[in-house]
């Protein structure tokens, strides 16, 4: 168990820049495999998720290992097909193994994939885009087997919602099937166009990445290899801006495009805080002795709309704004588990199913809470930093899935944030 001990009451000053992105480094390490020259990823951060990946790689005979701040990756011959049940269950970007696998091993065997309990998050629409490129389905009591009898091929396929990860899982796939795959109703969100830029520079072919439309003409032989950079990680970028909107101050986040993020940035506009954004920062104020805007209605959903991951961030902001407010997400039903901690610290919020009510005026006071899930225990750390005392964040492993070291980075900014 670690404990992330905040004390709050301290305004936030200074800049900071946001790490590469960790829902594109976990796929782009994933399409490595598809590559027969190494790969170079700049930049990756030090998280547990990107531990269990190249744990991963190891355990199906790839080579993959740390070079500082980067991650080098080497071809081998033959990988093995079979994902170790306990990676599986570590992280839900498991998934991603399941084209990359397919491909280079002409079989894969996945066990249910982990990660945080937000709800059912089915994997049928990998499967269903798998299948109709030619790979034969079967299901075990506890995992999914995917084979293949020759290549996979080419197909017209409609997505049934945009599905990042599915997304995401056929452009691997389609790059190295034979023909040309149409991608219909495709998830457009920043990552899957950086895998696509990834994918791309190892020489696949793909056209309207970030569209709901994306075609892909697969290559036969498999891909090269390149260096590549990561895009920054706008949830991280997010989870800062949300800080100084709960703590107050004056913070500039660096290289990180305020696009990605845009939506957020508006509703911290609306409740109250100057933004000034340029090409690739932004800078945010907020005097703390002037209370936020209530009154938000928040609908998070699928790019560009409201990020699905900034829901829980946005209601720790919210919690001590001059009136009600609610948030609803469209995607994950249970994305507000961390209601009983906004509760602890003395927050006025009522989760129904995928909605959260904010009474709003809080008067939040430190105590002991428990983050339930990665963004869940960041939202419970920025709402700290708005209460008065101390409080103690009790974190099973959850926030450093998606932190480097949220501690460290809130710190920076002056605030009293550090492992216990």
């Amino acid at each position: 168990m670690e404990i992330i001990e905040v004390r709050g009451g301290r305004t936030l000053a200074g800049s900071i820049a946001p790490p590469a992105a960790k829902n594109s480094v976990l796929p782009l390490l994933a399409a490595t495999l598809l590559c027969g020259a190494p790969c170079r990823l700049r930049g990756v951060p030090r998280l547990t998720d990107v531990d269990t990946s190249l744990a991963l790689l190891t355990a199906v005979g790839a080579k993959a290992a740390r070079c500082g701040r980067d991650v080098l990756t080497a071809p081998v011959p033959l990988l093995g097909g079979d994902i170790p049940p306990h990676l599986a269950g570590a992280m839900r970007s498991s998934v991603f193994y399941l084209a990359p696998l397919l491909v280079r091993a002409g079989q894969v065997r996945l066990p249910m994939p982990g990660g945080c309990r937000l709800g059912p998050r089915p994997v049928d629409i990998h499967l269903d885009g798998l299948a109709a490129m030619g790979a034969q389905i079967e299901f075990a009591a506890d995992a999914v087997v995917l084979r293949r009898a020759g290549r996979l091929h080419g197909t017209d396929f409609t997505l049934r919602l945009p599905s990042v990860g599915a997304t995401e899982t056929l452009l691997m796939a389609a790059s190295c099937a034979e023909g040309t795959t149409v991608l219909r109703g495709a998830a457009c969100e920043p990552e899957v166009e950086d895998l696509a830029g990834f994918l791309t520079a190892c020489g696949a072919r793909i056209t309207g990445a970030g569209t709901p439309v994306v075609v892909i003409r697969g290559r036969a032989g498999g891909l090269d290899g390149c260096a590549y950079t990561p895009l920054p990680d706008r949830i991280s970028a997010t989870t800062y801006a949300a800080a100084v909107a709960a703590a107050g101050g004056d913070v500039t986040i660096r290289r990180c495009r305020p696009s990605t993020f845009a939506t957020f940035l508006d509703f911290l506009r609306a409740a109250g805080c100057e933004v000034h954004a340029g090409p690739n920062a932004v800078r945010i104020c907020r005097d703390a002795r002037t209370p936020l805007k209530g009154g938000q209605e928040l609908f998070a959903a699928a790019w560009p709309g409201f990020a699905t991951d900034a829901a829980p961030l946005a209601a720790a902001v919210l919690l001590t704004a001059d009136g009600p407010s609610r948030i609803y997400d469209g995607l994950f039903q249970n994305r507000f588990a961390c209601a009983a901690g906004f509760a602890a610290l003395g927050a006025g919020v009522r989760a129904n199913g995928r909605e959260l009510a904010i009474d709003g005026g809080a008067a939040l006071c430190g105590t002991v809470v428990t983050a339930p899930d990665l963004r869940g225990g960041a939202a419970l750390v920025v709402a700290a930093l708005a209460a008065q005392g101390k409080t103690c964040v009790l974190d099973e492993g959850h926030i450093r899935r998606g932190y480097q070291s949220l501690p460290a980075e809130l710190a920076s900014l002056g605030a009293a944030c550090r492992p216990a």
